[in-house]
């Protein structure tokens, strides 16, 4: 045990010296490039996050801070006539070309939870190619 506590200890709960001084170069230099990364990804989630609210039977609250979202579908899903959030999301890639990840990526339902949720990322996607994703899995949904 105390080989292992050790290893713990400074592999994987110490950051190493070399980081701490990049850390503080980071914080000490030029801070531009943190605010307009901050503001690419805050484009991205407005306009991914309007376009979610927009398609009928999905709701997204709009997050502080993140790259990721995590729409509720339910009532989208039962629109079209699904029950598995995988199968969802399955024809979702084949009809429209958008992938996702479901609820289930992220481990088992809690008993109790009926909401069917997925989860998108836009942190590498332009706003150009998130409004045209979405803008297909909305015409997608509309359709059914």
């Amino acid at each position: 045990a105390k080989v292992l506590s050790t290893l713990n200890t400074n592999d994987e709960s110490c950051t190493t010296h070399y980081v701490q001084w990049g850390g503080i170069e980071a914080l000490r230099g030029p801070q531009e490039p943190v605010q307009q990364m901050l503001d690419v990804l805050r484009e991205r989630r407005d306009a991914a996050c309007g376009l979610l609210n927009a398609i009928p039977g999905m709701h997204v609250a709009v997050p502080q801070s993140t790259f990721y979202l995590f729409p509720d579908v339910t009532a989208a899903m039962e629109r079209m006539g699904y029950t598995e959030v995988g199968d969802f999301a399955t024809a979702a890639l084949y009809k429209t070309g958008v992938s996702f990840c479901t609820r289930e990526h992220f481990g088992r339902r809690q008993p109790g939870e009926e909401r069917q949720y997925i989860r998108l990322a836009y942190s590498g996607i332009d706003v150009a190619d998130i409004r045209d994703g979405l803008g297909r899995l909305r015409e997608w949904i509309e359709t059914a």
